[in-house]
């Protein structure tokens, strides 16, 4: 026979009585805790669960709108429209962690020490979940104590610059605009921003922390691509990737280039970029960053990346090399038919490579090739000299120290590529010449060209933009040519028509696709369209036709791009004569070695061919 235990009168007597000493306390305590938030001043946002409720600071109602705000313009990642308040959002949580940092810290030993209690009022998470699936969030994973959650946040510093520096050049104008109200959108506003809401400067970065930021930024956005390729793989579904906040998918990007592309030991990668994430958004986007390269550690180990096979038609073939090589599909079957697909690969290859640097000695200021390469020497940067140009060596790495050296501001030596030089040689600038430069800024070959007049001759700069030809002025007055270089701030082809001088030679280096230059140039692949091309075509018409009336009987016409794209450079030469026919081909390989110069002899740099940027220039003669 069952029979129920014998409980003691005592025991409901001090159990009851328990209770209530133990309620009265407990109410006595947030009373006290009240009294003490209307007195003290507590950092914005800031939390302080007592026992199971939530007792915020003064500023709720700012923090509920921010709550708010955050869940009306949590939109997919793929609306550009919602890109700058979806990162503002963003910005201002990792501005409140940094500032509750003591008082969590705090609040967390507390709770941590005290039993949790029932709390009967039903308190509403933050939902990040609207029209996303970042969300981490599941039914009964709720935290019914509200304990706030302890983060480490020592985060490493060449992440955080590389997520923000990420997030400006991804965002463009609207991030600046975001940084400063001006919408200036400076370096230093940049680097203000992560002082403030990291705690730490750049200026503080370890030289060694400053070069990986350089190739973990410059590398992420080369293989975006093929890393967005990855992410999407070993998301849950495709709209998991859709919807994620651009600030998240940096921090995943720049997690997977670490492992997959740098090798970084691995399971560092994973701990910090959590950290990063946890800090800069919240800790359940990155409980996702550590479930994601958790998965990409393990199919890196067993060799079992995934990757799109290149076969079928031209199309598809397009597809899986864009995806491969990291680049825009219109890009790759454009060289698939301009270059075949073999040479396309290799071109491709180049672009995603570490670039090389070239420096010009300053000859204009008496610093010659032999006094740069002393200056190498000294500060033991590797080099090798140019074999195309007497001013030039060539450089791979010690970038930033001969910045710190100083070579560049005090005007000893200009970072210039050869091939750029090369179009120099092309206009074959002489003492005594006057010589106008079309969209002049930022002035490389401006200042390349003055150096060689020895101080006789003249040189017109115009460009359509003040700020960089202000640069520009500024430049040559460093570099001691300023008394050979004028500027003129004007459109060229409103210039033209108004100016009756003619001039010796003319060098209208026009605006173009860049496709050269996409080793140095890593986010442009990103920013061409298909659709500009056609633009750019009708705007180097107009400039050719502009420029071609500043050439006196018997001058030269120079027109050069930095692009490999046939239809902007021998296309748009034949168009040209085809509407000019008083202009002759005078052919370049008088002025160049002969292996860059073309069958119809025009001045020409492949990357695959030369190991140099990408250039093109035709030297044209007026005949009447």
């Amino acid at each position: 026979m069952h029979t129920e235990p014998y409980i003691p009168a005592s025991f409901w007597t001090e159990r009851v009585l328990g209770f209530t000493a133990f309620g009265f306390i407990r109410v006595g305590l947030i009373s006290l805790g009240l009294i003490l938030l209307g007195h003290v001043e507590m950092p914005r946002g800031t939390a302080l669960p007592i026992w199971g409720f939530h007792v915020a600071s003064r500023n709720t109602g700012r923090n509920r709108e921010m709550e708010a705000f955050h869940y009306r313009v949590n939109t997919p990642l793929r609306n550009s429209n919602n890109y700058n308040t979806v990162f503002l959002v963003s910005m201002q949580r990792m501005i409140s962690v940094q500032a509750c940092n003591s008082a969590r810290l705090l609040t967390v030993s507390s709770t941590s020490a005290a039993p949790p209690a029932k709390n009967n009022k039903k308190r509403t998470p933050r939902d990040y979940s609207a029209k996303t699936s970042i969300s981490t969030s599941r039914p009964g994973s709720s935290n019914p104590a509200g304990k706030t959650q302890k983060l480490n946040l020592e985060v490493s510093p060449h992440r955080a610059v590389s997520a923000v520096r990420l997030m400006r050049i991804e965002l463009g104008g609207a991030f600046a605009d975001l940084l400063n109200d001006q919408g200036k959108g400076s370096g230093d506003n940049e680097m203000g921003y992560v002082e403030r809401t990291l705690g730490f400067r750049t200026r503080d970065l370890a030289d060694r922390d400053l070069r990986l930021v350089t190739e973990i930024v410059g590398g992420t956005i080369r293989w975006r691509r093929y890393l967005d390729h990855l992410i999407l793989s070993l998301c849950h579904d495709e709209n998991t990737f859709r919807g994620m906040e651009p600030l998240l998918l940096q921090i995943l990007r720049i997690g997977f280039y670490e492992i997959v592309k740098l090798d970084m030991p691995p399971y560092a990668v994973v701990d910090e970029n959590v950290r990063l994430a946890k800090i800069a958004l919240r800790p359940g986007a990155g409980n996702m960053v550590n479930g994601i390269l958790r998965k990409l550690v393990v199919i890196k180990e067993s060799n079992s990346l995934p990757s799109p096979k290149v076969e079928g038609d031209d199309r598809q073939k397009a597809r899986a090399l864009a995806i491969i090589h990291s680049h825009p599909v219109w890009m790759v079957r454009r060289w698939m038919k301009y270059l075949g697909q073999e040479k396309a690969i290799e071109l491709m290859t180049w672009n995603n490579s570490d670039p090389y640097f070239s420096l010009r000695a300053n000859a204009g200021k008496g610093f010659t090739r032999a006094d740069l390469v002393t200056q190498l020497e000294m500060f033991k940067v590797p080099y090798e000299l140019s074999a195309h140009l007497d001013d030039f060596v060539r450089i791979k790495t010690g970038m930033q120290v001969v910045i710190q050296a100083g070579l560049l501001k005090r005007g000893l030596c200009s970072v210039q590529d050869e091939s750029a030089g090369l179009v120099v040689s092309v206009v074959d600038p002489r003492p005594g010449d006057t010589i106008v430069d079309c969209c002049a800024a930022p002035g490389g070959k401006t200042l390349f060209m003055a150096s060689q007049l020895s101080g006789q001759g003249r040189i017109c700069a115009i460009d359509i933009n003040e700020g960089r030809l202000r640069i520009l002025k500024e430049t040559a007055e460093l570099h001691e040519v300023d008394n050979v270089v004028t500027t003129t701030h004007a459109d060229l082809r409103t210039f033209a028509g108004k100016n009756c001088v003619k001039s010796d030679k003319v060098l209208l280096d026009t605006p173009c696709s860049g496709l050269g230059v996409l080793s140095k140039r890593a986010d442009l692949r990103w920013n061409r369209r298909l659709e500009d091309m056609k633009e750019l075509k009708h705007l180097q018409d107009e400039l050719l036709d502009a420029a071609s009336m500043l050439v006196k009987i018997g001058g030269v016409l120079i027109y050069s791009t930095c692009s490999i794209d046939p239809e902007e450079n021998e296309e748009r030469v034949v168009a040209f004569l085809q509407r000019h026919p008083e202009f002759y081909i005078d052919p370049a390989d008088r002025y160049v070695p002969s292996n860059f110069v073309t069958e119809h002899g025009f001045y020409s740099s492949n990357p695959v061919e030369h190991s140099l940027d990408g250039a093109f220039a035709a030297r044209l003669v007026r005949s009447r």
